[in-house]
């Protein structure tokens, strides 16, 4: 009886495993990829994927001193704004409000939410209607954008260049003989949010780890991949890529803001990874819930409808694409002291 027992308890976990197995080939022939196993291996991947890395390298002194521009609210008009501020490291990367507000407490005037700087190396587009073409450039623009951090170049290359910290970081980063400009500021910001990539559980599910994956949670990939989430949800970020929008139906929320996407209507789909941190969805910010989000998913732009306890298998999947961002990102970083010729303040009360 016993002999019998084990024979049967091995039979019911080679199924299991082969099962497991069967799936991380589902998904992977559905589009799905993982991030590589190593450190060192995924470093590459987001060099590869960056299109300003053949000229600007990632190096550790370049990644130190983005974090700290990243950081640093003295870059905005206001000296109270920060790039962390609208995307919080330690809330998804996202600032957790619908449409983010910026200098003088304006709201954005087109009702957009922020979307997630994690993993965002890996997008082939930046910003909702992918006018940006990699994190350099993306970076730029809400430095400089009047309802947001409000800010000149001329103001960022003159608060850098009145801080002897920031110019000695510069020259040990690019060398001695380096000028301060605008756009290398936005370069280096690009460089360290190469490094904000957040392996999870499921790189670890299809890098061949059975187990990685709970059992409801390998139920919820399969529903979400038969479901077809992974026509617009796939490659490294299952998102990040310009996809048309209200294909098969109408938002609901459509009317909140004026965002109508780029000039082909095309939008950019949300990244998964650490979706259940970065409430509320969609361009607008308008659905808070991440089971409702799902579900206006399958009518808005697949034609179906997807059962509240579809949408809860697929929530379930979701919690095993959070990942964890690298210790030296997630540590606060000490910034350079300001002299008598930096620049004060405009708070413009």
């Amino acid at each position: 009886m016993k002999v019998k027992f084990l024979l049967l308890s091995s039979v019911v976990v080679a199924s299991s495993v082969f099962a497991a197995d069967d799936l991380a080939k589902l998904a992977k022939d559905s589009g799905l990829q993982a991030l590589p196993k190593t450190a060192a291996e995924i470093a590459k991947l987001a060099e590869s994927a960056a299109p300003d890395a053949k000229d600007f390298p990632t190096t550790e002194k370049r990644v130190e001193l983005g974090k700290k521009l990243y950081f640093d609210p003295r870059i905005s008009r206001s000296g109270i704004i920060s790039c962390n501020t609208c995307h919080n490291l330690a809330i998804g990367g996202t600032d957790g409000v619908p449409a983010s507000t910026g200098h003088k407490w304006t709201p954005n005037p087109h009702h957009i939410n922020a979307p997630t700087t994690l993993n965002s190396v890996f997008n082939s587009a930046q910003f909702w209607d992918g006018r940006a073409a990699h994190l350099a450039e993306q970076a730029a623009g809400p430095a400089t954008a009047a309802p947001e951090m409000a800010a000149t170049p001329e103001s960022v290359e003159k608060l850098l260049n009145s801080i002897p910290g920031y110019v000695k970081e510069f020259q040990d980063a690019y060398g001695k003989d380096t000028k301060i400009t605008f756009d290398l500021f936005a370069t280096t910001v690009g460089i360290f949010e190469r490094t904000l990539v957040t392996p999870s559980r499921y790189d670890e599910f299809l890098n061949g780890d059975s187990k990685a994956l709970t059992d409801a949670e390998k139920e919820g990939l399969k529903t979400f991949i038969d479901k077809g989430c992974v026509s617009c949800h796939n490659g490294i970020n299952l998102g990040g890529t310009m996809q048309p929008f209200e294909v098969a139906g109408k938002y609901e929320f459509a009317n909140v803001g004026d965002f109508k996407g780029d000039a082909n209507g095309m939008v950019k789909a949300p990244v998964l990874r650490n979706i259940v941190d970065t409430a509320p969805y969609f361009h607008n910010g308008a659905i808070w819930s991440l089971k409702d989000a799902v579900k206006a998913m399958g009518s808005v732009q697949l034609g179906i409808e997807i059962s509240d306890d579809e949408a809860n298998k697929i929530v379930t999947f979701f919690n095993a694409l959070s990942g964890k961002l690298p210790d030296a990102a997630l540590k606060y970083p000490v910034l350079p002291a300001r002299t008598d010729a930096t620049p004060k303040p405009e708070l413009d009360y």
